[in-house]
């Protein structure tokens, strides 16, 4: 069996070598419709995913069960995650703020922004390689529905020729995270003449989906010391979360076949090395002082963290051949989170912050 490129989910535009951006910035097209067919299809709804589709995205054929279910179980193990953030950022009475690198297309914003949790939300900010934000700042303008979620079009302002955008809780910044941090976050977040991006007192949430794989290790250490070094100043107990979503364990004969299936497109991942098992992916939070991290496999989430009822409907939705093919990509996709608490003398913590983090999933019980 011959598994495809990465099919579930935002791919970063941040690649080690110049030459290979531009190949690894189209994935994120292929992460976009891999969305819009798993929706289209019924696994999750997502109003806005197809505000942000490749021109002529609606005549792409449907993509095959297995990548329709390898993004529904993503999108479901994150989706968890962040609700229980924000969940824990209101028991502390505080908004939350978070942060998503390498973004693409993603629509989460929008879909907090109309959820359940909209007010917990204070600020959120997508980054991603210029070309990539100048293409989401033109079509967020055009489209009205989610422009109108970003607030009053006097409070909506583009920046950087056309490659930024900014409303009261939405930032989206043009930014090579391969740059020193204190150059390319640094100056981003705290523009001159504009209200920061960021506040150190907020608990934050960072997302890196499909992201850090594809940059040198010493590139993405550097990302993740520089936000924990930036909430080291919060004058208030606050908390910094993260949840890395990426392939590991490509050194075994299925990761190996990825692997060459990804260099025949120009994509090379110089992230991927430190990561060769499942029991180091820990480690890329614990080694800069998160006080917990934990990872799951797509396979494990799939089998055990998603409800029996939830797993019946889907698997009434496509016929599924490919179950042995399926798990050997699952069990190559891990979802890793860790929360870093940052305590002051004479403040307390409302919320239980050790206990973010996904659980296995019981079946419902209904009355007779």
């Amino acid at each position: 069996m011959h598994p495809r490129p990465p099919p579930f989910g935002n791919i970063s535009r941040h690649s080690g070598h110049p030459e290979g951006d531009a190949a690894i910035r189209q994935t994120d097209s292929d992460a976009a419709l891999a969305r819009y067919s798993a929706v289209q299809k019924g696994y999750f709804t997502d109003p806005f995913i197809k505000n942000l589709l490749p021109r002529g995205s609606q005549y792409q054929p449907p993509r095959p069960p297995l990548i329709n279910v390898g993004t529904y179980v993503r999108s479901e193990g994150i989706d968890a995650l962040v609700d229980q953030w924000l969940d824990l950022a209101s028991a502390e009475g505080k908004q939350c703020q978070i942060v998503s690198l390498g973004a693409g297309s993603d629509t989460r914003f929008w879909r907090i922004s109309t959820g359940p949790r909209k007010d917990v939300l204070a600020s959120y900010v997508e980054i991603d390689f210029p070309d990539n934000t100048m293409k989401k700042a033109m079509a967020i303008r055009k489209s009205r529905e989610l422009s109108n979620i970003l607030g009053a079009p006097d409070n909506i302002q583009l920046s950087g020729g056309g490659t930024g955008l900014h409303a009261p809780k939405y930032h989206l910044l043009p930014i090579d995270i391969r740059k020193p941090p204190a150059e390319a976050l640094g100056r981003a977040l705290h523009p001159e003449g504009r209200p920061p991006c960021l506040s150190s007192d907020l608990p934050t949430l960072l997302l890196f989906e499909c992201v850090l794989v594809y940059m040198k290790p010493t590139e993405s250490d550097a990302v993740f010391q520089w936000f924990v070094d930036y909430f080291s100043s919060s004058n208030a107990s606050t908390a910094l979360g993260g949840i890395v979503y990426e392939m590991f364990g490509l050194n075994d004969p299925f990761g190996r076949v990825m692997l060459n299936n990804l260099k025949a497109r120009n994509v090379d991942l110089p992230g991927a090395e430190p990561y060769h098992n499942f029991a180091s992916l820990p480690q890329r939070f614990l080694r800069h002082s998160f006080n917990a991290s934990h990872a799951l496999t797509l396979r494990e989430i799939r089998k055990s963290y998603i409800s029996p009822q939830e797993l019946e409907r889907i698997s009434h939705l496509e016929m599924l051949d490919e179950v042995e093919e399926l798990d050997l990509v699952l069990e190559h996709y891990a979802i890793t989170w860790g929360v870093k608490l940052y305590p002051k003398t004479g403040q307390t913590y409302k919320g239980d912050w050790s206990s973010w983090g996904l659980h296995p999933a019981e079946a419902e019980e209904f009355d007779d």
